[in-house]
């Protein structure tokens, strides 16, 4: 699924299998109560590091309120080499995307199909949206969660049966995870599983917004969780050695530590949250 994050786990069935549809049989759950698009999407990528690591395919199913779905598959040229542990795990090679596009020749295609859309995956919040994120940064596209909630299912599986996304499938739908560590296949299966828990589980409505809210792990402000809410709400830094103190009163008492944080190794979202923050605050003196 994700670069070489699931090679050692042995969580899937081997990248070179049969490219068969997704699935051996036919399942057919209660469909999603939308009010607005949502978009189930997975990447493969060359590795598991959100600020070094690029997408080396990205798949979108997009499903609309009136039940109509879109779906696109690309192959991206990451513009780095893919190391071989991450091709063995989902057959994309640097011959394989050679003539491919860049994320940023892809990137206006990807914003517009997902601007308007709530988020979808399969360990989506800890790494899709954020590398994802960290992409249409790069590409200079102006991408943030204010407007839009995320459902991670694979946070409804583990809190509900502590399973992978194939034994997830199996579980819920009955069905053989084929073709795994395709993107499109595990971009499909993940959009059938969320249908298969909401038939599953009666206490789990059917909203998006509800369903964001039981997948969130923690209150954090930015992706990569340096930057979290306590218990008022007030961002506070979660690392180093100002973790635990109010982001506010870290740049009121030390005001080269933003400075420091936005020339540093960070993730570009990171550095756009206490942006924003550093704004807020300089607004509210005048």
């Amino acid at each position: 699924m994700k670069g070489s994050k699931y090679h050692s786990d042995n969580f899937y069935e081997s990248a070179s299998a049969p490219k068969n549809h997704i699935f051996a049989s036919q399942y057919n759950p209660m469909e999603l109560k939308l009010t607005r698009p949502i978009c189930f999407f997975d990447l493969e990528t060359t590795g598991i590091d959100i600020c070094k690591d690029r997408i080396v395919e990205i798949s979108i199913l997009k499903v609309f309120p009136n039940g109509n779905r879109e779906s696109k598959t690309w192959l991206v040229n990451p513009t780095i080499p893919i190391p071989a542990s991450s091709t063995a795990i989902h057959g994309i090679s640097d011959e394989k995307v050679a003539n491919e596009p860049t994320f940023k020749e892809l990137a206006p295609q990807v914003y517009n199909m997902i601007k308007d859309s709530d988020l979808a995956g399969y360990n989506s919040d800890r790494f899709d949206i954020p590398l994802l994120a960290e992409e249409l940064l790069r590409a200079e596209y102006d991408f943030d969660m204010k407007s839009r909630v995320s459902v991670d299912v694979q946070t409804i599986f583990h809190k509900k049966e502590e399973r992978t996304l194939s034994a997830a499938l199996k579980f819920y739908c009955g069905k053989a995870l084929e073709n795994a560590h395709s993107a499109e296949a595990d971009t499909t299966a993940t959009y059938e599983i969320l249908k298969a828990q909401l038939d599953r589980y009666p206490d789990l409505e059917n909203d998006m917004r509800t369903l964001s809210e039981f997948t969130t792990r923690k209150k954090s402000v930015d992706f990569a969780g340096f930057i979290a809410l306590d218990d008022k709400g007030r961002e506070i830094f979660t690392f180093g050695k100002h973790k635990g103190v109010l982001v506010d009163t870290v740049f009121d008492n030390e005001p080269g530590y933003f400075g420091w944080i936005q020339n540093a190794d960070f993730p570009l979202y990171t550095k756009k949250v206490l942006t924003a923050i550093k704004l807020r605050k300089l607004n509210n003196k005048f």
